[in-house]
């Protein structure tokens, strides 16, 4: 078997659990292509010990050989991974290397069970929404697509006022720092923090959730994602901020940004029958209250 490596960084402290997951699947016979400024990483400032192996980039994307793509790091590091499989079935997980994990939902327990359930396929693959941004100002080399959330954000230090037009009719003007227009598995994200709620990641539905409104009776709505939304932003500044996950360019202020959900979907690795439940309560602590544990 072909397994593809992601990441970006690792720390020093992290090498021995790195080093456990390559020799184990060196045991096993799989044969690993990394992401190569990540291999480089590793061999040079990390000063690991690595065998030569094949490499891809950004540009090749990963190889079709490959059996899967694993991410080590945290939930930044996964959501890259879009950028290289791209439309491709190629089912993605990850093992956690950074701080909160959510995605990256792969353990390392002593018998290496999880490790093997890759190997071998025994897993199952959910196929999570993903976003699509169009517009002609935006540049051929941004890859317009995101797995959380497509955000608008201010660039100066105004409120912005911003209208969005549903196939269905037009929402009333949001006052506000920005806008964040997010897909089930985005929930548990950046619409998460400014009050969005939480959706199961097989629903079909995007979030609209506004960034620190002032108008106050403006919340956070669900609409079906079979929804076609244009959004345009006015404000001070000559630019707005327009973010894809952790990536994002700046756009004149007054353009009109077209979102949809993409005709494809990302396919992600999930080990667990209950993993999405799970995660909450383990990730979030979500419902954590001293009285469920008894006295």
């Amino acid at each position: 078997m072909q397994i593809a490596i992601f990441g970006r960084s690792i720390e020093e402290q992290s090498k021995p659990k790195l080093f456990q997951i390559l020799d184990y699947f060196e045991s096993r016979g799989v044969s690993l292509v990394w992401f190569e400024p990540f291999y480089r990483f590793l061999k040079g400032q990390l000063r690991c010990s690595i065998a030569d192996a094949a490499t891809y980039s950004l540009q090749t994307g990963v190889p079709d050989g490959c059996g899967l793509l694993l991410n080590l790091g945290g939930d930044g590091t996964f959501l890259e991974s879009l950028l290289f499989v791209k439309d491709r079935p190629i089912p993605v997980t990850g093992i956690q290397f950074g701080r909160l994990g959510f995605l990256t939902g792969v353990g390392l327990e002593p018998d290496f069970s999880c490790l093997e359930r890759l190997i071998t396929g025994d897993y199952s693959v959910e196929e999570r929404s993903v976003v699509e941004v169009s517009s002609p100002l935006l540049p051929e080399s941004f890859f317009p697509y995101a797995l959380n959330e497509c955000a608008i954000k201010r660039k100066g230090p105004g409120m912005m006022s911003i209208g969005v037009r549903l196939q269905a009719g037009a929402l009333p003007t949001y006052w506000a720092d920005g806008l964040i227009v997010a897909t089930p598995t985005g929930s548990t994200a950046y619409s998460l923090s400014v009050g969005g709620p939480i959706v199961f990641p097989s629903a079909n539905v995007l979030i609209v959730a506004p960034i620190a409104p002032h108008n106050l009776n403006m919340r956070p709505i669900v609409i079906p994602d079979s929804e076609e939304l244009s959004v345009y932003a006015q404000g001070r500044a000559e630019n707005v901020v327009l973010t894809l996950d952790n990536r994002s360019i700046s756009i004149p202020c007054g353009s009109e940004i077209n979102i949809r959900k993409a005709p494809f979907t990302l396919h992600y690795i999930s080990l667990q029958r209950q993993h999405f439940i799970s995660a909450l309560h383990e990730k979030l602590l979500w419902g954590f209250d001293k009285r469920n544990f008894g006295t």
